[in-house]
Formats: structure tokens, C-alpha cells, sequence
């Protein structure tokens, strides 16, 4: 019983933390380890049972598709769906310790994208031009990531759109759910037909983030971009500091 209240409870959380802003794999995550999965299969367990969830968040963000950093939104979802599939395949065929020691450092940048990217964009921007290479090239290195790991991926296409784009952190979430979901899916369909998920536990986590995806992603409608924009750097900050203490704590 216990185990079933920290994974439906953990979905949520997870589940609304990614409708609004990103990085409910931070919680998620934690609770399958503790729940008794391991960590491996604990990381492809979380992606598959965040996925529903991600997707009624979409479906929720539906009408506020739009392209990213001016790119259309059909190659940019090819891009990042290649990269889930080499990501998701990287994290089957190697051990995680390694990447776990890298990933406060891609966080902590993530996490000073988004302080000081208004006032970094702009200037990129009058010197550089944001074309499809560009994008694309991002959104495989992001889609290689979200399917090996996923941890906060959400948070950190924020940064990187943030930089290349001048729309506020708001109108960046419909299409942010859009493109993890599409990682995440390829990530889906491999981790269960390689027999690496969990079934028990995913579907408990999954229950509680599909909810959870719902009502976050109801909430992050109403929300003030101001306040995403807080909530986002608050939860960028205190997943960084976490993933160190993680790593090296």
C-alpha cells in the first residue's frame, strides 16, 4: 500500500510539474528507485508511465501549437524523434553512473539559459541567424537526451528557445510538451519492446500523471507568464542543487 500511494502521488506531482514547466522526472524517478526498481529500469519505467500524461498536457496546449524559433513544427518533431530513438538506445546498451556524474553540469547550464537568456537572446540574435540547421541540430541533441535520460529536458529546451526565440516562457510550453512527448514516445515503444519497463509500478506512476498532466497543464493556461517564468527558474534552480547532491552528495 505504500508503494501504490508514493507512485500514484509521485505521478501527479510529476505529471503537473511537467504540464507546467518541465522536470517531473526529478520526482518520478526517486520514487521508482525507492519503490525497488532499478535504477535502469527505473529511468525507462518513468518515461513510459509520464507519457499519457504528457500527451493530455498536449492535447490541453493544442490550440497554442506554434513553430519553434521559427521553424516549422513538422521538421522539428522528425528531428527530435530521431534523437529519442539514439538516446533511448544509448540507455539499454550503457551503464547510467557515468551520465549521472554529467547531468547537474547540463542542468546548471540549463538553469543559467533561462536567468540570463532575455538578456542573452537579443544580442545572439542581432549577430546570428536562427535557421532550420540550427533548430534541428538542437532538437536531436534534446531528443538524444529526453530518450537517454529525460531528467528536466523540458526545462532546458525552455533555456535553449529562450535564447534563439523572444516569445515569453508561456508560449513556449505548448510546443515544449509537444516535442518531449515526441521524444518520449519513440523512447516508449523501444523500452517496451526491449522488455526494459516494469509494468506494475508504471501503471501506478502513470495513473497519477495523467491526472496530474491534466490539471497542470489546465493551470499553466491561466498562470501569468511572469509567474510560469518564476516557477520555472524556482524548480530549474532546486533540480540542479538536487542532481548534485545526487551525484556527489
Amino acid at each position: 500500500m505504500d508503494n501504490v500511494l508514493l507512485l500514484a502521488g509521485a505521478g501527479f506531482l510529476a505529471g503537473a510539474m511537467n504540464a507546467l514547466a518541465g522536470g517531473g522526472s526529478f520526482v518520478s524517478l526517486p520514487a521508482m528507485i525507492a519503490a525497488g526498481v532499478p535504477s535502469v529500469n527505473a529511468n525507462a519505467s518513468s518515461t513510459v508511465a509520464l507519457f499519457p500524461g504528457g500527451m493530455t498536457s498536449v492535447w490541453v496546449y493544442r490550440d497554442g501549437l506554434r513553430e519553434v524559433c521559427g521553424v516549422p513544427l513538422r521538421p522539428t518533431i522528425i528531428a527530435t524523434l530521431l534523437g529519442g530513438i539514439a538516446g533511448s538506445l544509448l540507455l539499454l546498451w550503457t551503464p547510467s553512473r557515468l551520465f549521472d556524474r554529467a547531468l547537474p553540469w547540463l542542468l546548471l547550464t540549463a538553469t543559467l539559459m533561462l536567468i540570463f537568456g532575455r538578456h542573452i537572446g537579443p544580442m545572439l540574435r542581432q549577430r546570428i541567424t536562427v535557421g532550420l540547421p540550427a533548430v534541428l541540430t538542437l532538437q536531436f541533441v534534446l531528443g538524444i537526451y529526453s530518450g537517454y535520460f529525460g531528467g528536466a529536458v523540458g526545462l532546458m529546451m525552455m533555456a535553449a528557445w529562450s535564447i534563439l526565440d523572444s516569445a515569453d516562457v508561456k508560449m513556449l510550453n505548448a510546443p515544449r510538451t509537444l516535442m518531449v512527448s515526441a521524444a518520449n514516445g519513440i523512447a516508449v515503444l523501444i523500452f517496451a519492446a526491449l522488455g526494459a519497463v516494469w509494468w506494475r509500478e508504471t501503471a501506478l506512476l502513470g495513473l497519477g500523471a495523467l491526472i496530474g498532466g491534466w490539471a497542470g497543464a489546465h493551470l499553466g493556461r491561466r498562470l501569468a507568464p511572469a509567474f510560469i517564468r518564476a516557477a520555472t527558474l524556482t524548480l530549474a534552480i532546486a533540480t540542479t542543487v538536487a542532481f548534485f547532491v545526487r551525484a556527489y552528495g
